[in-house]
């Protein structure tokens, strides 16, 4: 029997072209649903923070001393989930391999819920109150630690993004730190973190995931003149395989 290398050369490439699209519509789903989240998760905390004046009353003020009491849980909750998941995408999209990160992550996720579901009154509550001003900290601490490296990580594997990263990151933390020794103890303070963190992960999101478009669109799409054109041709027509085996398994 006769082996036909260019046939099988043929195949070899069109099985590695589907393997190229496959993985660049998933990271493309994946990314889709970080930014949605991430989305969520920034007018969720607005408009929660501006339930009262933010200037004058913390996140938890406003949930333990009016009548949001369930509010600031589901806020937390919600925020936890969302900013937890997100992160760990963006560590899968990237290829980032420290577990420890996404351990720090989910820990962080489950302080910021038990400092929303901890009774914070000081006068009423003074040892439950120092309990959730100690899960407050651990839930900042872990977020930090956990997404952190990741972030220096992007950086060093990324030179063209150093300069951009090290403005987020001293925006969020001065910023932070500046409300904090300003403004006191305030809704701001926690609000300019999460926010600053929030926009921050939407950037990596959205820059990282275009990079990787344009790297495996080059290895992908060599022969065709315009390459954003390609780009859509690929999403659309695997778009539409996607329908089809839908409407199979139906």
């Amino acid at each position: 029997m006769e082996i036909n290398k260019e046939e099988i050369l043929e195949e070899l490439k069109a099985s590695s072209k589907l393997q190229i699209q496959q993985n660049l519509l998933k990271k493309r789903q994946l990314r889709m649903l970080v930014m949605i989240l991430l989305l969520f998760t920034l007018l969720f905390t607005v408009v929660y923070s501006t339930l009262e004046n933010p200037f004058q009353y913390t996140l938890s003020m406003i949930g333990n001393r009016f009548t949001y009491r369930e509010w600031f849980i589901i806020w937390g909750v919600v925020t936890g989930f969302c900013l937890q998941t997100s992160s760990i995408a963006l560590f899968k999209l990237e290829g980032y391999e420290d577990k420890k990160a996404s351990r720090y992550v989910i820990y962080g996720a489950v302080f910021l819920v038990l400092t929303a579901i901890i009774p914070a009154i000081e006068e009423k509550m003074l040892f439950w109150h120092r309990v959730h001003m100690l899960t407050a900290v651990f839930y900042a601490l872990f977020f930090m630690i956990g997404v952190g490296p990741f972030v220096l990580w992007v950086s060093k594997e990324n030179p063209r993004l150093r300069k951009i990263i090290s403005i987020w990151i001293y925006t969020i933390i001065g910023g932070s730190v500046f409300s904090l020794v300003f403004l006191g103890m305030t809704g701001i303070f926690e609000v300019w973190f999460i926010v600053g963190l929030t926009l921050f992960l939407m950037y990596l999101s959205m820059t990282l995931f275009e990079e990787e478009i344009v790297k495996e669109s080059v290895r992908l799409l060599r022969d065709e003149e315009n390459l954003n054109l390609g780009i859509e041709k690929i999403f659309i027509k695997l778009e539409e395989k996607e329908k089809i085996k839908r409407k199979k398994h139906k």
